[in-house]
C-alpha cells in the first residue's frame, strides 16, 4: 500500500496539479483521525509518512513518571531510559507505537477521509486560481440546465449562469461554446461558486478593451456605458490623445473590431457616442443618429428638455423609448423629448399663445393676461425681468398682492420646470 500511496499522489499532482506536499500533509490529519482504534487512546499521537518510501508510523508522546498510572500516556523512568538514557523525571519522550497491521487497517478506515481531504484541497486550489478572477472574461461549455439557469463546464470547475444574467433573445444547447464575465467568484461551504453573466453592461465593456488596443493601453477610456441586453448598447468613449479619435479608434478599420463585438453579442446594436464634459453635447451626442434642433439643461433637477423636428421624433425616442431611455442612464440626466414647431406662427397666433401661457400662471385670469400681452410681457420670463412696481401701475393698486403672487408663481414655475397647472 505504501508504494501505492506514493504513486496515486503523483498522479493527482500530475494530472491535477494538486501540490503532493499538501495531499500528503491532508491523508496525515486523515490517518490522524483513524489511528485511534489501531494505536490506542493516547492523546498526543503524530502520524508520519515518508516522503519518499511512503511509509506509514505512529508516534506517541509520554510522560516519563515514577509509577504509571496512564498507560497510554505515561512511561515509567527505567523504561524511559532503556530508550534515552538521559531522559528525567517530568520530560517527555516520543516513541513509534506503529501497530504491525497498521498500514492495513489505516488505509482501509482513512480512504473516505482522505478522499475528503483531497476534495476540499482541490477545491481550495479551484477558488485560489478563481478568485482574482472576477470581471474577466472566460470560456466554458454549455453542460446542461437547472430551471433557467444555465451549467457551464469552465474545465476544472462549473460555474452558473442565472436567469437574470442570460440575454433575452439568445437560446443555448448542451455542448455550446460561450463566452461570458465573471460576476463574482465565492467560497461557499460546497466549494468555489461562480457567477456568469453575458447581460451585465460590463460584459460589453470588457469586450471592447479586449478588441481595441487603445482602449488597453488606457489612451482611449470608456466614461459610460448602457445597456439593454440582446438590443442596444451605448458606450461613452473619450481620448487623452489629441491625435486619436476615441470613436474611430473603437470602430476600427471598415468596423472591424465593432463587428466583432456585435457578433458576440448575437446582433446587439452598439453605438459608439463622443463624450462630453459639457452636458448639451454629450446629450445631443448619446441622442444620434437624431438630429437635436435645440436643447435646454436644468442643473439643479438635472433634466434636460430637447426639441426636435417632427421626423426626427421617432428617431430620437427609439423603439419603445429605447434611444431616450439609454441616452438617460449615458449621461445620468433626465432626458424630455419634445417636437418642435416647424411653421413660423402669424402675430395674431404669437399673441394668443402668450395669453394661453400666461394665463396659466396662478391669479392671471385671461383679461389680465390679454392686458400684459399687449403690454409686451408675452413669456414667464418676461415677467420676472419687469419691475414689480410696473405691474402694480399697469394692473392697479388694487392688485398689488396679486401682483406679487403673479411675480412668486413665475419664479416657482422657472426655478421647478414644471407645467402651469
Amino acid at each position: 500500500m505504501n508504494g501505492e500511496l506514493i504513486a496515486v499522489l503523483e498522479y493527482l499532482q500530475r494530472e491535477k496539479g494538486l501540490d503532493k506536499e499538501t495531499l500528503l500533509q491532508a491523508v496525515e490529519k486523515a490517518l490522524l483521525q483513524a489511528s485511534k482504534k489501531s494505536v490506542g487512546s493516547a492523546t498526543d499521537v503524530r502520524i508520519e509518512i515518508d516522503r519518499k518510501t511512503g511509509d506509514i508510523r505512529a508516534f506517541a508522546k509520554l510522560l516519563v513518571v515514577e509509577n504509571v498510572v496512564n498507560k497510554h500516556d505515561e512511561i515509567a523512568l527505567p523504561d524511559a531510559r532503556r530508550r534515552f538514557p538521559n531522559v528525567q523525571l517530568g520530560e517527555s519522550i516520543e516513541t513509534e507505537v506503529t501497530p504491525a497491521n497498521f498500514g492495513r487497517i489505516a488505509a482501509q478506515t482513512a480512504k473516505q477521509a482522505m478522499l475528503q481531504s483531497i476534495r476540499q484541497a482541490e477545491k481550495t486550489m479551484v477558488f485560489e486560481e478563481f478568485k482574482g478572477r472576477a470581471g474577466d472574461i472566460v470560456s466554458g461549455t454549455v453542460r446542461r440546465f437547472e430551471r433557467s439557469d444555465v451549467i457551464v463546464d469552465l474545465g476544472r470547475i462549473e460555474a452558473v449562469m442565472p436567469s437574470r444574467e442570460r440575454v433575452p433573445i439568445e437560446e443555448y444547447q448542451p455542448g455550446d461554446r460561450i463566452r461570458a464575465y465573471i460576476l463574482t467568484v465565492e467560497n461557499a461551504v460546497r466549494g468555489p461558486e461562480i457567477i456568469l453573466s453575458r447581460a451585465h453592461p460590463d460584459f460589453v465593456k470588457k469586450l471592447f478593451e479586449l478588441e481595441v488596443s487603445e482602449i488597453a493601453d488606457k489612451t482611449v477610456e470608456i466614461k459610460g456605458i448602457a445597456r439593454e441586453a440582446g438590443y442596444r448598447t451605448k458606450i461613452a468613449v473619450h481620448s487623452r490623445d489629441a491625435k486619436v479619435d476615441p470613436v474611430g479608434a473603437c470602430v476600427g478599420l471598415r468596423g472591424m473590431r465593432v463587428k466583432n463585438i456585435v457578433r458576440e453579442l448575437s446582433g446587439e446594436k452598439v453605438d459608439i457616442h463622443r463624450w462630453s464634459p459639457n452636458v448639451r453635447e454629450f446629450v445631443m451626442e448619446a441622442l444620434k443618429p437624431a438630429k437635436v434642433k435645440s436643447l435646454e439643461a436644468d442643473e439643479a433637477t438635472k433634466t434636460v428638455r430637447v426639441l426636435v423636428e417632427p421626423d426626427q421624433l421617432s428617431l430620437a425616442i427609439g423603439k419603445k423609448g429605447q434611444n431616450a431611455r439609454l441616452t438617460a442612464k449615458l449621461t445620468g440626466w433626465r432626458v424630455d423629448i419634445e417636437k418642435a414647431e416647424t411653421a413660423e406662427l402669424g402675430f395674431e397666433e404669437k399673441v394668443a399663445r402668450a395669453i394661453k401661457e400666461l394665463s396659466k400662471l396662478p391669479g392671471i385670469d385671461k383679461p389680465t393676461a390679454e392686458t400684459l400681452v399687449n403690454c409686451g410681457f408675452h413669456s414667464v420670463e418676461g415677467l420676472l425681468a419687469a419691475d414689480v412696481n410696473d405691474l402694480i401701475e399697469l394692473l392697479g393698486e388694487e392688485k398689488a398682492k396679486t401682483v406679487q403672487g403673479i411675480v412668486l408663481a413665475a419664479q416657482e414655475r422657472l426655478e421647478g420646470g414644471a407645467p402651469a397647472e
